[in-house]
């Protein structure tokens, strides 16, 4: 990373910045904080984003300056590089199995509260063995399916046997449930999406009367994400939230619609991607510098600012505008893109450059970028 040079400097016009560059409108960027500080004002609710989103330890202080009591990583390496940072709070929200990934685990809790999701007694008592050895205290959550289909406990017999197991491991404390609903986020009506997470409730709530009702207590019920922070903050299941693409937003949450079947606005798109016109071989058609080593497209191709012109195919290094306007764009010309999906978009990247108006005013390195070990 110490190598390599960001695309741009501080000052310098935006439309002079290298391509392909992850630009951040920091008006809005700042905005869409203003807006989950102001949706989670007066609730009993903790707030801890998710860093898989930006994976930039700069942000992840400005999280914590909007009032976040840590932070949630995806990955132990992910972890690593927040907590040489400073980060001293930190929810791994996966579970880490592994000999060598146990043993980094352990290192790191040497250095900050460091928590971690569990489904299976036999990766709790990994855990217990080497915390012990490593004379360190972890907190676990057991996570809980509702409705991803994907980690998780799927029923309250084997929540209260992984349970009962974590608490009688000497170094490792049992704080309570991992309930997020993955899929959840990226329903497109509002009524169906508010029922998944009726539903998704429900089961936590379920949980949590079966551990009180064997008297074991559940201080944390964590979850949520972006898509669905309004129903969650708003239940009295959960009490931690988890929302990590707020802060940026992307075209396919934009697709999902608020009760009066609108496009949501609680959030506003922040993170575009810069792109240089290289080609334009007729007047129906440009290429841009923006390919698929430099955006993500497994939630769609990403979509143009300009009336008129669609990003219509992506290769390797290189991305293919349909326009039905022949005077726009030109060569050498620089647009702005909206990325499908940004976390895996983020991941592609070393830098994110922030601007005001037409300045590059901030340059921050995506120092976990590739952290996913």
């Amino acid at each position: 990373m110490a190598n390599k040079l960001p695309p741009a400097e501080i000052g310098m016009k935006l439309n002079t910045v290298d391509t392909p560059a992850l630009v951040l409108n920091l008006d809005i960027f700042e905005s869409n904080r203003k807006a989950m500080t102001q949706l989670l004002r007066g609730l009993p609710i903790t707030f801890r984003p998710h860093a898989k989103s930006h994976k930039c330890p700069q942000i992840a202080k400005l999280q914590i300056q909007d009032g976040a009591s840590g932070i949630c990583c995806q990955k132990v390496s992910e972890a690593e590089v927040m907590v040489e940072a400073g980060i001293q709070n930190i929810l791994i929200t996966n579970q880490i199995v592994g000999t060598k990934k146990i043993a980094r685990l352990i290192d790191l809790a040497k250095l900050a509260t460091v928590s971690v999701c569990v489904d299976n007694i036999i990766n709790v008592d990994q855990l217990s063995r080497s915390a012990e050895r490593g004379k360190v205290k972890i907190d676990v959550l057991a996570e809980i399916d509702v409705g991803t289909g994907r980690c998780g406990v799927r029923d309250e017999q084997e929540l209260l046997e992984l349970a009962r197991y974590i608490r009688n491991c000497k170094n490792l404390t049992f704080r309570g449930i991992q309930a997020y609903h993955g899929r959840a986020q990226h329903v497109r009506d509002y009524q169906e999406r508010r029922q998944h997470i009726r539903k998704a409730s429900g089961i936590a709530g379920l949980a949590v009367e079966t551990l009180k009702q064997n008297e074991i207590t559940c201080d944390l019920v964590s979850g949520s994400g972006t898509g669905t922070i309004e129903f969650e903050a708003n239940n009295e299941v959960f009490n931690e939230v988890q929302p990590g693409s707020y802060i940026f937003m992307d075209g396919d949450y934009s697709k999902n619609l608020d009760a009066r079947g609108q496009p949501i606005t609680t959030f506003c798109q922040s993170l575009f991607l810069l792109t240089t016109v290289m080609s334009r071989p007729t007047e129906s058609r440009a290429v841009v510098d923006v390919g698929l080593k430099s955006v993500a497209t497994d939630s769609g191709l990403p979509t143009t600012l300009i009336d008129g012109v669609t990003y219509r195919g992506a290769s390797d290094e290189h991305g293919i505008l349909e326009i039905k306007n022949s005077n726009s764009p030109q060569l050498g010309e620089k647009i702005k893109l909206t990325p499908g999906h940004c976390d895996p978009t983020v991941n592609l990247h070393d830098w994110i450059i922030g601007y005001r108006g037409d300045r590059v005013r901030e340059i921050w390195p995506i120092e976990g970028r590739g952290a996913f070990f």
